[in-house]
């Protein structure tokens, strides 16, 4: 079992920039590729970007490619989001998740969530 506690979430103006954090416990963080997803109202679940075990490959959505950076510590158990030139439409609910052999781009093979943390883009 994995544990995900998302952090850093919150209200930005449009173009401005917020950088989440998702701390992992339980099982050995650096078996796991880390991702990031978020879900806005009325809409599924999307696919933001993920990260190998290693920090050494990433891959991100199409709508965040150039304005968000994952990355992740694994001395210190953490993965993290930056987020550039923020839109309104990147207004949603963000989430991690962690899994061993997930499918990058989509929702399946993620094992563990997180709870999720609020960001919130104003034009």
């Amino acid at each position: 079992q994995v544990q995900l506690v998302e952090s850093g979430g919150g209200l930005v103006q449009a173009g401005g920039s917020l950088r989440l954090s998702c701390a992992a416990s339980g099982r050995t963080f650096s078996n796991y590729d880390m991702g990031w997803f978020r879900q806005a109202p009325g809409k599924e679940r999307e696919f933001v970007c993920s990260i190998n075990r290693s920090g050494g490959r990433t891959y991100y959505a199409d709508s965040v490619k150039g304005r968000f950076t994952i990355s992740r510590d694994n001395a210190k158990n953490t993965v993290s989001l930056q987020m550039h030139s923020l839109k309104p439409e990147d207004t949603a609910v963000y989430y991690c998740a962690a899994g061993r052999s997930p499918g990058w781009g989509t929702s399946a093979g993620w094992l563990y969530w997180g709870q999720g943390t609020q960001v919130t883009v104003s034009s």
